[in-house]
């Protein structure tokens, strides 16, 4: 089992969850079933705990300048109060991480990482340090998380929580004094959906999420219907379309890489990957029947193996058996036939869009 356990677990416990390793936490993969709490979301409200992610501080003269350096995203003279998608790389192109920065203050930036990489990514951020007047600070083991998430989530925080949270606009943050202490809350999400994160102390998160089951407007979720809910919109898992060896060209999020910024680690390699084009690639892949794609099948065309599938599932806003998968780039066009083989049989799909779902975000 892992021996990691956030400041939710015995609420988890309580409630009858199934409780997986995940990240080096035990973690909640589902309280009832994946289907309700995937519909909940898409149609309702339901929170998840978060609380695993991980928390990064960065400050002094020189953090914008820092962050930029480790960020591929551009993050110059933006506002306090503004979020950014982006991913840390290798010098050779390859993914860290992909993280959400927050700017903090002019001098001071929360970056949240993936829970199964904080200890990877903190070594990684101290050991560029040389030459930056900053400090880094891995605050992880302070803050608890809820992740608010479905068409109904404005009114939740307004009613059940009373969070005045309308005001604030998509991929940004304000910093609020709630029961007298200081807490965050940003408007991002992982599920396709409006949607809303609270960070804040473990024993503030705990009262949160009574109310909200006392509330009986939102269902708990776990990280089964989380896996669902990114997947049908195209948004990545760290570990699976992207990795160490995984690029964000690659994985086809290349507007998250500004290389028209000065400078940032792994630059070289990604204008060299755009110069000469990539060889493998991130697409979706929908199938003509009802068999279901899984991490690790083999992709085929031509009766060739072209690559693996990183995730895969029967859609449950579509019905449709779909996939992520990581194949030759010759073999990516749009339409292209492939086939997926599934316990030793091959079942035909066509190269598609990876995202099988329209996002409906509040912007």
């Amino acid at each position: 089992m892992s021996d990691k356990r956030t400041c939710l677990y015995d609420k988890h416990v309580a409630l009858g969850a199934k409780m997986v390793p995940f990240g080096g936490f035990e973690m909640p993969i589902q309280y009832s079933d994946i289907t309700e709490e995937h519909n909940a979301v898409r149609h309702g409200c339901g929170v998840f705990d978060v609380s695993h992610m991980g928390e990064i501080l960065i400050t002094g003269e020189d953090a914008e300048r820092f962050v930029q350096h480790i960020f591929t995203n551009d993050i110059s003279n933006a506002p306090a109060g503004k979020i950014f998608y982006g991913m840390m790389l290798h010098e050779n192109g390859g993914t860290v991480d992909d993280l959400l920065v927050y700017k903090m203050a002019e001098k001071e930036f929360l970056l949240v990482v993936n829970a199964a990489n904080i200890d990877k990514d903190d070594a990684w951020i101290k050991s560029h340090t040389e030459g930056f007047d900053v400090a880094t600070n891995n605050q992880s083991e302070h803050y608890g998380q809820l992740a608010i998430q479905g068409p109904q989530s404005e009114e939740i925080m307004r009613k059940v929580l009373e969070l005045p949270c309308e005001e604030i606009e998509f991929y940004n943050f304000k910093t609020m004094l709630s029961e007298n202490e200081n807490i965050i809350v940003s408007r991002t999400g992982y599920t396709g959906e409006d949607g809303f994160e609270i960070y804040a102390s473990h024993n503030y998160v705990n009262r949160c999420w009574d109310k909200l089951m006392d509330s009986g407007k939102v269902k708990p979720c776990g990280l089964g219907c989380r896996d669902t809910l990114r997947f049908e919109v195209g948004l990545p898992l760290y570990g699976d379309e992207l990795t160490d060896e995984i690029s964000p060209i690659m994985a086809g999020l290349g507007i998250f890489v500004k290389t028209d910024k000065t400078e940032f680690i792994g630059k070289e390699a990604i204008l060299q990957q755009k110069a000469e084009g990539i060889r493998q690639k991130i697409v979706g892949i929908e199938l003509s029947g009802r068999a279901i794609p899984r991490h690790g099948y083999e992709v085929e065309a031509d009766g060739k193996v072209i690559g693996i599938v990183t995730t895969g599932y029967c859609s449950i806003s579509t019905g449709k058996s779909v996939c992520m998968a990581l194949i030759d780039a010759a073999n990516a066009k749009l339409g292209n036939a492939v086939e997926v083989r599934i316990h030793r049989k091959l079942h035909p799909g066509i190269i598609t869009k990876k995202r099988f779902y329209e996002k409906n975000y509040k912007k």
